[in-house]
């Protein structure tokens, strides 16, 4: 038995501790009623349990991390010095490329994985997969369903801690259709629900963690997703239209915000 497909990612959540007091309720007191998802919350808790009690944490030996700060030490040295730095590792002298444009290359490899780590990190997209998937499944795409901006701006007031900028795209292709909200990331965040053709694009907002200029556009299940960061804030598109028409979409919501601002 399964439990319901809409309350799989807040039951990882409840698991987890990432729901607020009120959703943990409307979870706990759903899991009394539906057999399927109690099943599972005690499968998640059984897990959880489980990988809780287990050692399984592995610390890397200090002779790797003196490795790595080597690599990063030589990789942010300039040329001459990285040509020239004592190495401690046993034959380096044989290997002139550890110290030069190898060793540099690597380094940086290794400070994009640590500085970026939200690029590997697919919890998100996978609750806004959920999310868009359900939005459409229940017919819930908005709570306000309106094209204008000045209609949907003052409704997200006061329900959210911060203001949402609203841009109206209809000119550009991607005409606004409404607004609602849902929950990502264990907080409650507005949706921007916009149409290209027949199709529909979610625009989740939220604050941003660790802001980055990159824009990640990718493929999950089916969806185009797009990433960027601006302002402050995090947004993340999704869709069933093609990247390319996902990219649009974002080079014209950040051109009118510039504009607006």
């Amino acid at each position: 038995m399964t439990g319901c497909a809409d309350r799989m990612v807040l039951l990882h959540g409840l698991i987890d501790g990432e729901l607020d007091a009120a959703n943990s309720v409307s979870v706990e007191a759903h899991a009394k009623t539906c057999l399927g998802c109690a099943e599972e919350l005690r499968r998640l808790k059984t897990i959880h349990g489980l990988v809780s009690a287990a050692d399984i944490r592995h610390h890397a030996p200090h002779e790797l991390r003196d490795r790595i700060a080597e690599f990063m030490e030589k990789a942010t040295a300039p040329a001459s010095a990285r040509m020239t730095m004592p190495s401690r590792w046993p034959g380096a002298s044989r290997l002139p490329w550890v110290a030069g444009g190898a060793g540099a290359m690597m380094g940086a490899s290794l400070a994009l994985l640590f500085a970026a780590p939200q690029f590997t990190n697919t919890g998100v997209q996978d609750q806004i997969v959920a999310s868009h998937v359900r939005s459409l499944l229940e017919s819930h795409l908005t709570d306000v369903a309106t094209s204008n901006q000045h209609t949907l701006k003052p409704w997200f007031n006061g329900r959210i801690d911060f203001a949402p900028p609203v841009v109206e795209l209809a000119d550009r292709g991607f005409p606004l259709i409404g607004g609602r909200l849902d929950y990502i990331g264990g907080r409650v965040v507005p949706v921007l629900v916009y149409q290209r053709r027949r199709h529909t694009i979610n625009l989740f907002i939220r604050p941003a963690g660790k802001p980055s200029p990159v824009t990640v556009t990718t493929r999950r299940e089916g969806y185009s997703l797009a990433r960027w960061t601006d302002d402050g804030l995090e947004f993340w598109a999704i869709s069933d239209v093609n990247p390319d028409d996902l990219r649009l979409f974002h080079r014209a919501f950040a051109l009118r915000l510039k504009r607006e601002l």
